[in-house]
C-alpha cells in the first residue's frame, strides 16, 4: 500500500511528538541531583517527592493519599485485587477500555453494564442498578473517555459522589486524559467533591510524558492507599524508582506543562482533521466531538459489521479497533479511532482507506 499503514488502532501518540530532548535532559539532572534514589529500591508508596508533587497538583492532599504505581494500569488491577471479591456487582461504562474489561472479569465479579450519553454515564440507569442490589464499585473514566471520547460533566461528578456515599460504594475514577482537554482547564475531580472516602483516583503521566516512562498514581482515602502501598512492596518493593526520579524533574523544572500545552495543540489538530474528514467521507457517521485526549467513538449505520470491516480496511492499509472489544454485548456497528498516531495530514487519507473498505463491503 502506498504510502504505509495508517493505524487508528493504539492509543499512543506517534513518535514525532514524544519529548525525547526533554527527557533526556531530565534524566541526565536526575541521575546528577538524585542518583542515589534514582539507583536504590524505594517503598511501595513510590518516589516521596513524587507523591508531594502529585498531592500539591490536586490541590491540599496530604501526600500519604498518594502512591506511585508502574503505570495507572498496574495501579487500577491492584486496587481491584484490594477492594473486589468474585461475585461483586461492580459497574462499567458501555463502552469501557477493554483491558478493564478483562481485569475485572478475570477477578469473576459481576459485570453491571450502564450506557454511556454524550456527557458521560447514565446516570439514571445507574441509579436502576442500585435499585436491583448493592453494588461494590463504578468504574468510571471521567475526561475524553477511552474509547468514547466524551466527557463527564460537573452535575454528574457531583451526583455520582453524593450516591457513593449514600449507597456506599467505591468510585474509581479512572483519569489519565485529565491533563489533556483541548480548550480550558481540566473540570473537578471526583476526588476533589468526595466528603466520604469513597473515591480512589487513578491517573499516569503515559500521556503527559510518554507511554514509555510507566508511571502513573493513584490518589485517594490515606487508609486505602497505606494498605495498597504494602501491597505493591510485597509484590515488587518498589516502582521503578529512576523514572519516577525523571519525571519528578520534568515536573519540578516546568517542562511537564510545556509538554503538556505542546501536545494538547498538537492532539487538537489531528481530532479536527478526524472530525473533517469523517465529516466528508463518511457522512452517516455517528459521533461526540472529543474534548480532549486520544479517541473518537462512532456509529455507523445499523447492519455494519465493523468486524469484518477491519479486515477490509487492512487490505487498504489501514487499521482501528472494531467497537465489540469494548462492550460486554454489542458494539458490532461501533469503532474506536485513536487520533494520537496519525499526523494531521495523513488523516484525510486515513478516513479516505476506511470509507473506501465500507464501500467494498457493503457492495
Amino acid at each position: 500500500m502506498a504510502g504505509g499503514t495508517i493505524s487508528f488502532a493504539r492509543g499512543a501518540p506517534s513518535a514525532d511528538i514524544l519529548p525525547h530532548e526533554a527527557v533526556r535532559d531530565a534524566a541526565a539532572r536526575a541521575l546528577a541531583e538524585d542518583w542515589e534514589r534514582a539507583l536504590s529500591y524505594g517503598t511501595g508508596i513510590g518516589h516521596p517527592g513524587l507523591c508531594q508533587w502529585v498531592a500539591e497538583r490536586h490541590g491540599d492532599l496530604d501526600p500519604a493519599q498518594v502512591m506511585i504505581a508502574n503505570g495507572s494500569l498496574e495501579a487500577g488491577a491492584m486496587l481491584f485485587e484490594h477492594l473486589l471479591s468474585a461475585g461483586d456487582r461492580v459497574v462499567v461504562e458501555q463502552p469501557t477500555y477493554d483491558r478493564t474489561l478483562l481485569l475485572l472479569q478475570r477477578l469473576g465479579v459481576e459485570l453491571v453494564p450502564v450506557p454511556l450519553e454524550a456527557d458521560g454515564i447514565d446516570v439514571g440507569a445507574l441509579e436502576a442498578a442500585l435499585a436491583e442490589g448493592p453494588i461494590r464499585l463504578a468504574h468510571i473514566i471521567p475526561n475524553a473517555h477511552n474509547p468514547a471520547g466524551c466527557t463527564l460533566s460537573s452535575a454528574k461528578r457531583q451526583r455520582l459522589v453524593e450516591l457513593a456515599a449514600e449507597h456506599g460504594f467505591w468510585i474509581f475514577e479512572d483519569d489519565p486524559y485529565r491533563e489533556l482537554p483541548f480548550e480550558g482547564e481540566p473540570l473537578e475531580t471526583m476526588l476533589s467533591l468526595d466528603q466520604a472516602d469513597r473515591v480512589v483516583h487513578a491517573s499516569s503521566f503515559s500521556k503527559t510524558v510518554s507511554p514509555g516512562i510507566r508511571v502513573g498514581y493513584l490518589a485517594g482515602p490515606a487508609e486505602q492507599i497505606g494498605k495498597l502501598a504494602k501491597r505493591a512492596n510485597e509484590t515488587y518493593i518498589s516502582p521503578n524508582m529512576l523514572a519516577e526520579s525523571i519525571v519528578l524533574d520534568l515536573c519540578r523544572s516546568g517542562e511537564l506543562d510545556r509538554n503538556i500545552d505542546f501536545v494538547k495543540a498538537e492532539l487538537k489538530a489531528r481530532c479536527d482533521a478526524l472530525v473533517a474528514g469523517l465529516g466528508e467521507q463518511i457522512p452517516e457517521a455517528e459521533f461526540v466531538v472529543p474534548e480532549g485526549g486520544y479517541f473518537l467513538w462512532l456509529d455507523l449505520a445499523e447492519g455494519t459489521d465493523t468486524v469484518a470491516l477491519l479486515g477490509e480496511a487492512k487490505a487498504d492499509g489501514v487499521s482501528f479497533v472494531a467497537g465489540p472489544d469494548f462492550m460486554i454485548d454489542g458494539g458490532a456497528n461501533s469503532l474506536r479511532l485513536s487520533f494520537a498516531p496519525v499526523p494531521a495530514a495523513q488523516m484525510s487519507e486515513g478516513v479516505s482507506r476506511i470509507a473506501a473498505a465500507l464501500a467494498r463491503l457493503r457492495a
